[in-house]
């Protein structure tokens, strides 16, 4: 399956076996499927509350957490499409505030499935254009859309005017889509081209909010956005937007240019990094004028906003209760170089150490979780990805072992309590696995 879709829903479950069976984790990037299948629908895209879209290698996902968190300290309600989901497909919607139903989701992917014959539509366009359909028949204030793979040539990207567009963190990811040599597109350092299909999602006249990143970079990007005639606003002391840990971390420090905008708390999100997500997501409110944010919104939504498998600590379920009581068990789905280093960041300055527990796709470089916290590892082990092709022990170095599930992994552990913790990390599949087993389902 292309995304491990089960359900406990009959019906839902008949549709996501109609859905699996259209691609079997190859889709084809481009617009041209995308496009026909809303226009089969009455373009659905085109009666959308307000969108927020946004795009990036990481962070993305905690950016529109972020910005759903503002808009309903607000009062008002929100959209959200994002992907992938960790434990029920239903994740992947929700309709102004609420995950959709099951007899809803049932309904609205059969209306877009028959649609889809004969378009060799991929799983993420039907599911894109079943979300659009139902965004666009439930009322809401805004529409948070969060891009699945690149952006230039991703299924949301038939969004034609967004209210605002922004673009989290960069790194190498989805190298076989993103990097592929393309007709009409010039060849240029991998992480540039990256950041061209990401830019992709600029639109003419719509701010475009941007990271700090390195000056070729920013460059690409640049170049992208004047050429459709996007406004970038970006990340920087002067001439944009700024966010940093203050008063020894109590607060999140958020300024424009060279004024300070306001002193709030901190996300709740662990690490370091989530300062940046939360000031991204601030960014994009402060370069809109339709949704009217106040200030304490602002704080609200930033202090409150939660996303699943994000260097979660997990709560007391029957996974937690194989370890001995008070043992840290974190979740991160992370699987690139840039989540290994968020990591190793977020536990710097802890002398305890790490047991990792980690389960990777067969597609993704094992050292880019490892390597980072290589000094800290006390053990690592090995898993399956359920439904994927996944890397073995051997992947991860001669001293890694082996074990069938989460669960048997846990029970091999020798801790030696108070001074040692367990990280599970290397998969989003992985990850939804583990809240599943953990009862820690999300919401």
């Amino acid at each position: 399956m292309a995304d491990f879709a089960i359900s406990s829903d009959l019906a839902v479950q008949a549709q996501l076996d109609r859905l699996s069976a259209l691609s079997p984790g190859r889709d084809v990037l481009g617009l041209e499927r995308i496009t026909e299948l809303c226009a089969r629908l009455g373009n659905p895209q085109g009666s959308l509350p307000p969108v927020f879209h946004v795009a990036g290698t990481n962070g993305k996902g905690s950016t529109c957490a972020f910005l759903r968190g503002v808009i309903e300290a607000a009062g008002l309600t929100t959209h959200v499409y994002s992907s992938p989901h960790l434990v029920r497909f239903n994740e992947r919607i929700r309709l102004a505030g609420t995950l959709i139903e099951d007899d809803a989701l049932a309904a609205i992917l059969s209306e877009v499935l028959d649609q889809a014959e004969g378009l060799q539509a991929s799983f993420f366009e039907v599911t894109t254009a079943a979300a659009f359909l139902a965004f666009s028949r439930t009322p809401a204030d805004a529409c948070i859309i969060e891009v699945g793979l690149g952006g230039r040539l991703d299924a949301t990207n038939i969004i034609k005017q967004p209210l605002v567009c922004g673009i989290a963190s960069l790194g190498i990811d989805h190298e076989a889509f993103l990097l592929a040599p393309e007709d009409g597109v010039p060849d240029m350092p991998p992480l540039e081209r990256i950041a061209f299909e990401k830019a992709g999602i600029a639109k003419r006249s719509v701010p475009l909010v941007t990271m700090d990143y390195a000056p070729a970079i920013a460059a690409r990007i640049a170049t992208v956005a004047e050429a459709v005639g996007a406004p970038i606003f970006a990340k920087g002391l002067y001439g944009g937007w700024a966010a940093k840990p203050g008063d020894a971390d109590r607060h999140l420090v958020y300024g424009e240019d060279d004024d300070c905008y306001f002193h709030g708390p901190p996300p709740a999100m662990p690490g370091r990094h989530q300062i940046n997500n939360a000031g991204l997501a601030i960014a994009m409110l402060r370069r809109q004028s339709t949704l009217q944010v106040s200030e304490e919104a602002l704080k609200a939504g930033v202090a409150n906003a939660r996303w699943p498998a994000r260097l979660q600590r997990l709560g007391q379920g029957p996974l937690t209760e194989l370890l001995p009581e008070g043992t840290e068990i974190w979740l991160d789905g992370g699987h690139n170089v840039d989540a290994g280093l968020a990591l190793a960041h977020h536990f710097d300055g802890d002398d305890k150490r790490i047991h990792l527990i980690i389960g990777m796709l067969a597609n993704k470089d094992p050292s880019a979780i490892i390597a980072p916290v290589q000094e800290r590892l006390a053990s690592i082990t090995a898993l399956p990805v359920p439904g994927h092709e996944w890397h073995p022990a051997s992947a991860f170095g001669e001293n890694a072992a082996a074990a069938a599930d989460v669960a048997a992994a846990l029970r091999a552990i020798a801790l030696d309590t108070g001074r040692e913790i367990v990280l599970i990390a290397g998969s989003l599949y992985l990850a939804g696995e583990v809240l599943r087993l953990n009862g820690e389902m999300p919401v």
